[in-house]
């Protein structure tokens, strides 16, 4: 992938995982890029279909484009950061991550999004004041 791509996708996503919003500051390992659409389903290696996922995020995610709605049952797609707005799918409560929406519940449980590791890292970056994604106003944050 060319350099300049790689760039661009990583100041579009502002260094963080574009899933689960955890700052790429908080790891040693660099975040790896996510096919939204995966190469296997004819997705491109294009600004519009890449995503900077955390390692959990990227693993989890795979070629899923969909998954079962842990409510209701029903096959429902996954979050689409280009597409998606995150604020209509997901919103804070203290490091926990919570579905507004179907697509939200779905992509929270394949991707596990609130995996006890995660929460420990953002529940420890809320201590320190350096996760500046729970200041949303009208969110139910911390």
């Amino acid at each position: 992938m060319p350099g300049k791509l790689e760039r661009r996708v990583r100041e579009r996503a502002r260094n963080s995982c574009e899933y689960c919003l955890l700052p790429q500051e908080a790891y040693r390992f660099t975040f790896p890029l996510d096919h939204i659409i995966a190469k296997q389903h004819r997705g491109k290696t294009v600004f519009a279909n890449l995503a900077v996922a955390c390692l959990r995020c990227n693993s989890r995610k795979g070629p899923n484009l969909a998954g079962i709605d842990p409510v209701t049952g029903e096959m429902v797609r996954l979050f689409h950061p280009r597409r998606d707005d995150w604020h209509d799918h997901f919103r804070w409560k203290g490091p926990r991550i919570q579905g507004r929406t179907a697509i939200g519940r779905t992509t929270i449980a394949v991707l596990d999004m609130n995996h006890s590791d995660s929460l420990a890292v953002r529940a420890q970056l809320i201590a320190e004041g350096g996760f500046p994604h729970l200041l949303i106003i009208g969110d139910e944050s911390v």
